[in-house]
This record gives structure tokens, C-alpha cells and sequence, in this order.
């Protein structure tokens, strides 16, 4: 065959290639944000009824103060492990077999328990020191409920840990719709919490129902795992070449999470600092954000790891630039128009879903700034979760945590500036201000990546050549 055929034959093998790729992720982005759209409903309205029973009381300020700790833990740790582990345990299922991923996943999962644990007894020992740093402006008595409501909330870090576990190996699997359905049942708990325990238990309530939730997502997403051929197996293989590559990249990993849940942490920690109500419309106008980023950046990255990592796997390097490219500008175009949207009919939009019970109009008027300023930063978070899962695929999770070291420093910096300004709201618009600066970084270091890639390849093929 004449090397102008063949290179026309590889070439259009390149983008059938590349186009069924680009399928299955649309695929399963869709299939992801369905699934979203049907938890977020649900959990909408949780949100109306939660906020009906207990408004901005104080009670509610101290249960989301209580919240934030155990939801960090999760994210820190068992986030934190997912994001190393996935992409290792993809090509080690790819080159060694399904065997030795089950390996690889019971041991990783038998530290990332023992990391919860540890973490969770430590947080309890430590609570009565953190929470007055966290919730500085609370009254006496407001501080010791959120201890006490903290302390009831533990269990949620191992629950959590596991089934967050469990939902990426399934969308290692090319599962995705019903693993997202699954935290419906938190919120249908805490439903019936609110509606049919409150009157009796008051705040605690909410703690009863985020507990039995959080059991019954952990046992229908571990169901589903097993199901499609993982056992949730607690058990130490030894400390292989896969695990001590997952290990050196959860390191860095960890790091760049802790650093940037640090930023949660300043952020109520300052909101704290304001007039009271402040911690609850953060939270609440964050409710609405949250969504779309669930919605869209969350079913894109989710659905973009398990086909990145593959081409990483092969060393398609023109793959993973025309896969960055392609979800990169379509992620930009989706979430500019939600975003203005979102600005704009902010102050309906929390009328609508709020204004009801103890919740008031000056209520609607402070959180619906505070979500204006919020969604500012979706463009930008959209977009850098794409390039986010690319260089965490790469295992170069260093570069992750550099970029959160200065946006935390960053953050800090316009929070003092513009809360003086803005009040809350300028926390808000803090957040979104140095999610521009994480967008523009990691596009920086996604491009010296391939480029580097590329490089490397085209001089090790030279010396094959030689």
C-alpha cells in the first residue's frame, strides 16, 4: 500500500477513533446529568422543606457548621483516594486483568477506611478546639449544639467514604445512571426527618435522617459494585508496584484537597465572623450553584475519567488533545448561558424556593446576592474540572496541589477585601474570582503536559528507529 493510503487509512481510523469516544462520553454525561437532574429535584425540594421547618435559625447554623467538617472528611479522603486510584486501577485492569485490579481495589480501600476511621476519632477529640475557630461568632449555647450535632454526624464519614468509593469504580465500568440516582435516598430521609420528626426532635432531627440516608445509599451502591463483578473486600495485598503508585499520588492529592477545603473552612469561618444568618445564606445560596455544577461540570468530568485514562494508557496523546479540546469548549458553551441566567433571576429564584415559613423577604434579598456573586465562577469551574481529571490521569497531582496553595492564599486575601465591602456576598464573589485563577493554571499545565508527552514519544520512537 503507498504511504499516502496508509497514512489516509490511519488518519480516518484517528477520528473514528476519536468520534466514538467523544459518544460515549456525551453518553454517559447525559446519562450522569439525567440522573443528577432527577437527585437534585428531590433534594430541591429537601431543601424547601428543611428551610420551612428551621429557616436561618440558629438551630440550622448550627447543624451546617456541624455538616461541613464530616463532608470534608469525605472529600479529602475518600475524593482524594478515588482521584489517585481510578486511573491506575483502569490500566492495571487494561494490561494485568480483572484480577489484579480487585487487588488493588480491596487494598486501597482497606487504607481508605482505616484513613476515615483515624480521621473521624481525631476530629472527635479535636472538635471542642475546632469548632470555636470555625464558628467564632456563635453564642455559647449555639456552639455547644453544633458539637454535639457534629459529633452525632460521624458515622456519615465512613458511610459516605465507601459509597463514593463504589460509585467510581461503577463508572469505571461504564455505569453511571444508577449509581448517580443513588443519593436520592439521603434526601427522601431527610424529608421525612423534616416533616415528621422535627416537631419531636427538633434539630436533631436532621442528624437522624443524614445517618439512616447515608447507611441506605452505602448499601445500595456497594449492592450495585458487587453486582457487576468488584467485591467491597477489605483486604492488604502487599505493597505492589500499582500501590505504591496510587500511595505517592494520593499524597499529593490529599494535600491539594486539604488545601483547598482549607478555603471552605475560611470561608464559614468568616461568614461566621458577620452578622448572624451569614453561615446559612452562604450555604443556602451555594444550594443553587452547586446544582449546575453537579448537573454539568460533575457529569462531564465524571463521565470524561474512565475514557481519558484510557488513552493515557496508550499513549494517545492526539486523543487526549482532541478529547480536552472538544468537552473543553462545549463545557464553556453550556455553562455561559446558565451562568447569566442564574444572575439574573437570582432574586426570584430563591423567593420561589425559599421564601416560605420562617424565611422572610429580607432573607430572599441577602441570599440572592450572595447566589449572584456564586455564579460567577461556573464557567470557570466547569471548564477546569476537565482539565483538572486530565492532569490528575497523568498522575502529576503535584501540580494540583501548587494551584491550590496559591488559591487558598488568594481566597483568604479577597475575603478580607471584599466582605468589608460586600459583606457576605463578597465571600461569594471571593470564591468565583480565584476560580478564574484555577481555570487559567491548569489549561497552563494541561498543554506543557502534552506537549511534554508528545515530546518524549517522538524521541523515543526516534531511538526505536535508530
Amino acid at each position: 500500500m503507498p504511504f499516502a493510503a496508509m497514512s489516509t487509512t490511519a488518519s480516518s481510523a484517528a477520528r473514528t477513533r476519536t468520534f466514538s469516544i467523544h459518544r460515549s462520553i456525551l453518553r454517559a454525561a447525559v446519562s450522569v446529568g439525567a440522573a443528577g437532574v432527577a437527585v437534585k429535584l428531590v433534594a430541591t425540594a429537601k431543601e424547601i422543606s428543611v428551610a420551612a421547618v428551621f429557616g436561618r435559625s440558629d438551630a440550622m447554623d448550627a447543624f451546617l457548621a456541624a455538616a461541613l467538617i464530616p463532608s470534608l472528611l469525605v472529600n479529602l479522603i475518600s475524593e482524594s483516594m478515588n482521584q489517585a486510584l481510578i486511573p491506575t486501577l483502569i490500566r492495571v485492569r487494561e494490561q494485568e486483568g480483572r484480577e489484579r485490579a480487585q487487588e488493588l481495589l480491596s487494598s486501597s480501600m482497606l487504607w481508605m477506611c482505616l484513613l476515615l476511621g483515624a480521621a473521624t476519632l481525631a476530629m472527635a477529640l479535636l472538635a471542642r478546639a475546632i469548632f470555636p475557630l470555625i464558628a467564632s461568632n456563635f453564642a455559647p449555647a449555639k456552639l455547644t449544639l453544633s458539637i454535639r450535632l457534629f459529633y452525632g454526624l460521624l458515622p456519615i464519614v465512613l458511610l459516605t467514604g465507601i459509597a463514593t468509593s463504589c460509585t467510581a469504580i461503577l463508572n469505571t465500568l461504564d455505569r453511571f445512571a444508577l449509581p448517580a440516582l443513588a443519593p436520592v435516598v439521603i434526601s427522601v430521609s431527610i424529608i421525612f426527618g423534616a416533616a415528621f420528626l422535627a416537631g419531636r426532635y427538633g434539630i436533631w432531627a436532621m442528624v437522624y435522617a443524614t445517618v439512616g440516608g447515608s447507611l441506605l445509599h452505602v448499601a445500595l451502591v456497594a449492592w450495585m459494585m458487587e453486582a457487576h463483578g468488584y467485591r467491597l473486600r477489605l483486604r492488604w495485598y502487599g505493597l505492589t508496584e500499582a500501590t505504591r503508585e496510587v500511595a505517592g499520588q494520593y499524597c499529593s492529592v490529599l494535600l491539594s484537597s486539604l488545601v483547598s477545603s482549607g478555603g471552605l473552612l475560611v470561608d464559614q469561618a468568616m461568614a461566621a465572623m458577620l452578622v448572624a444568618g451569614s453561615v446559612s445564606a452562604l450555604v443556602y445560596a451555594n444550594r443553587f450553584v452547586s446544582v449546575v455544577l453537579t448537573l454539568l461540570a460533575g457529569a462531564v468530568s465524571t463521565a470524561i475519567v474512565p475514557y481519558i485514562s484510557r488513552l493515557i494508557a496508550y499513549h494517545d496523546w492526539d486523543g487526549c488533545r482532541a478529547t480536552l479540546r472538544t468537552w473543553v469548549r462545549l463545557t464553556a458553551i453550556v455553562s455561559v448561558p446558565i451562568a447569566l441566567l442564574l444572575i439574573a433571576g437570582a432574586r426570584p429564584l430563591v423567593r420561589v424556593a425559599y421564601q416560605h415559613g420562617h424565611f422572610g423577604s429580607r432573607d430572599t434579598a441577602v441570599v440572592a446576592s450572595v447566589l449572584a456573586m456564586f455564579a460567577i465562577q461556573i464557567p470557570f469551574y466547569a471548564t477546569s474540572r476537565v482539565y483538572y481529571r486530565f492532569i490528575v490521569a497523568m498522575r502529576r497531582t503535584d501540580l494540583i496541589l501548587y494551584c491550590g496553595m496559591l488559591n487558598l492564599g488568594l481566597d483568604i486575601v479577597l475575603n478580607l477585601v471584599l466582605m468589608r465591602w460586600f459583606g457576605v456576598a463578597g465571600i461569594a464573589l471571593a470564591t468565583s474570582l480565584w476560580m478564574v485563577s484555577t481555570c487559567v493554571l491548569l489549561d497552563h499545565w494541561a498543554r506543557v503536559l502534552l506537549r511534554e508527552a508528545g515530546d518524549r514519544m517522538e524521541r523515543s520512537d526516534g531511538d526505536r528507529a535508530f
